[in-house]
């Protein structure tokens, strides 16, 4: 059975973005909210793993906690709902040969406040020749402006990848970007969106009282993701401009 219409794959090619409403139930998401917390307070050690987007030199507490490659700490996560519907999703929408390149949690904590910065995934990667690529943004909470919830640019994958510099202490990379000419991306728990390598995004602090918890899933051609690992690529070092 198909899970994208004609008119999904459409507007996803053409927009650079696509809300997925209820990809997971009420009890598919307790599931992955109770792991997320055990990666949250270190139950599952991600310690290699882990670090915090917002650049800050205060080490005692992490505004933007972001945790590469969970599946690789517990790999059943592979078997669960929201990895197998999404790499279905992924195939749907650019190609059977589409495969997981890799997972990270992201988690905006209370009354942090921090913004992520306007940036393009891609400006992560390194040049490859099929730039097919997506990325999938699972909501675990209820992600609204106010505790940080995603802003795409339409159309801007359609464009050269824009100048980026890195922030702070080996945070986030960031580029020029507005909200004037975005979309807001509101979702429910269980909602998600994808959006394309080349995409502009960002996103508010989170000046609520609650984490603003997302799971993402990252997409390409096999045929690039064995040319990364020949690079020494696996999305878990440092993060910086590619040149």
């Amino acid at each position: 059975m198909k899970l994208i219409s004609t008119q999904q794959k459409t507007f996803f090619e053409d927009e650079g973005y696509l809300v997925i409403e209820n990809l997971l139930n009420e009890a598919e998401v307790t599931y992955y909210s109770n792991l997320y917390n055990s990666f949250l307070d270190n139950r599952i050690d991600a310690s290699n793993y882990r670090s915090d987007l917002s650049g800050s030199d205060d080490t005692t507490k992490e505004n933007i906690t972001q945790i590469m490659v969970p599946s690789k700490l517990v790999p059943e996560l592979l078997e669960k709902v929201l990895h197998i519907k999404t790499l279905k999703m992924a195939q749907e929408l650019m190609g059977d040969d589409i495969a997981l390149d890799f997972d990270m949690l992201i988690n905006k904590a209370p009354n942090t406040n921090t913004i992520t910065p306007w940036h393009q995934d891609a400006a992560y990667w390194i040049d490859m020749p099929d730039k097919r690529a997506a990325s999938c943004w699972v909501a675990i909470d209820h992600a609204y402006k106010e505790n940080g919830c995603m802003w795409y640019t339409p159309k801007s994958h359609l464009s050269e990848v824009l100048q980026h510099e890195q922030t702070g202490n080996k945070g986030a990379l960031r580029c020029e970007g507005s909200e004037e000419n975005s979309m807001c991306i509101e979702l429910t728990p269980g909602s998600c969106v994808f959006h394309h390598g080349g995409t502009l995004h960002y996103s508010r602090g989170n000046s609520t009282d609650n984490n603003r918890r997302a799971i993402i899933t990252n997409f390409r051609p096999t045929a690039m993701i064995a040319l990364e690992r020949s690079k020494g690529v696996d999305h878990t070092g440092e993060r910086k401009v590619k040149q």
